[in-house]
């Protein structure tokens, strides 16, 4: 058996989806919880110095050091900015729009995984799952409803944008998972991204730090990711060492998920978020979703499941037609 043959586990892959799902889904909650009293780049740099830590255990685990070398670094840091745009952008709609509702139009990632999975890692995805991929985009735009004048919306057309941007760059960055994953362990690739985040949190705070722009601005959004720097106190203390905590699982679990499985296999398990979304809505801020939210929610987690069930069909007819092959 091949290492890329050992490498290729479908089952554990989903495993570990799921696993960073919950994981993923405790830190958005985290997040808005925490965002009308701390700057993001704040939440964004403690989470993933905390996460780095954790992250650098699990590095010793899977060989040592060594294993942090990679003859690819362009990439991996291409990954990583491409992980911190989809995280900065999701988090900063969070401020403003309904858990549940921005979750649902993040989701469309997996669908633009599924598409890019095409022309970048080169697997077939038929006529009937790009179907499903359009049906999906199209409860997307019944949810963000763009027919509707600015007085009617409770959120801007804008914001909207922002998750959108989240998914595309989110759904790169799973790519770039899968290809560079057959080289890297998932724990070096994690400790790749903290990295990342570090810098750039870092970046953020030495222009934007004091909070001298926080002011200039009534959005919401702007506020939260200009907002000064304000030490924990008391029970949010523990909420930021769960952000880090969250950061270590998340980043590993989903490298090792992508690394494990095809992307049009692993990428429609994503969408066990969009439950655990409404649940953390409904139970900390009394939300659930209106109807046109609701039908786009049907929607987007329709097509991913018909993407996943096509997706296991056709691999079922392909081993089917190796095995006849082989008694003849």
């Amino acid at each position: 058996m091949t290492a890329e043959q050992k490498l290729h586990n479908p089952t554990a892959g989903i495993v570990f989806v799921l696993i960073g799902i919950l994981a993923i889904s405790i830190n958005d909650m985290l997040i808005k919880f925490l965002s009308g009293g701390y700057p993001l780049h704040q939440m964004v740099f403690t989470r993933s110095l905390i996460g780095i830590g954790f992250s650098f255990a699990l590095v010793q685990m899977e060989g040592g050091w060594r294993i942090l070398k990679t003859d690819q670094p362009g990439l991996h840091l291409l990954r990583g900015l491409l992980i911190v745009i989809a995280n900065l952008t999701f988090f900063t709609a969070l401020a403003v729009m309904p858990l549940a509702e921005a979750t649902a139009v993040f989701f469309v990632a997996p669908l633009m995984i599924t598409l890019l999975s095409i022309p970048l890692l080169g697997e077939k995805v038929g006529p009937m799952r790009i179907g499903a991929v359009l049906v999906g985009f199209l409860g997307v735009v019944i949810m963000t409803r763009p027919w509707e004048a600015g007085g009617e919306r409770e959120v801007g057309l804008l914001m909207y944008a922002l998750p959108v941007l989240a998914a595309f760059t989110y759904a790169l960055n799973n790519v770039l998972t899968r290809f560079l994953g057959a080289k890297s362990k998932a724990s070096a690739m994690a400790v790749y991204i903290q990295a990342c985040f570090i810098v750039v949190s870092l970046l953020f705070w030495s222009v934007a730090g004091d909070g001298r722009f926080a002011n200039e601005f009534e959005n919401e959004s702007l506020i939260f990711l200009l907002r000064a720097w304000v030490w924990p106190e008391g029970s949010d203390r523990w909420l930021f060492i769960g952000l880090g905590f969250n950061s270590a699982i998340i980043g590993y679990c989903l490298g090792q998920a992508y690394r494990m499985a095809d992307a049009a296999t692993v990428a429609p398990f994503e969408y066990v978020g969009l439950p655990m979304a409404i649940f953390w809505g409904w139970v900390i801020w009394g939300e659930l979703p209106n109807l046109p939210v609701a039908i786009g929610i049907a929607l987007i987690l329709g097509s991913g499941l018909f993407v996943f069930l096509r997706e296991r069909q056709k691999k079922r007819h392909v081993i089917t037609e190796k095995r006849v092959h082989r008694r003849y």
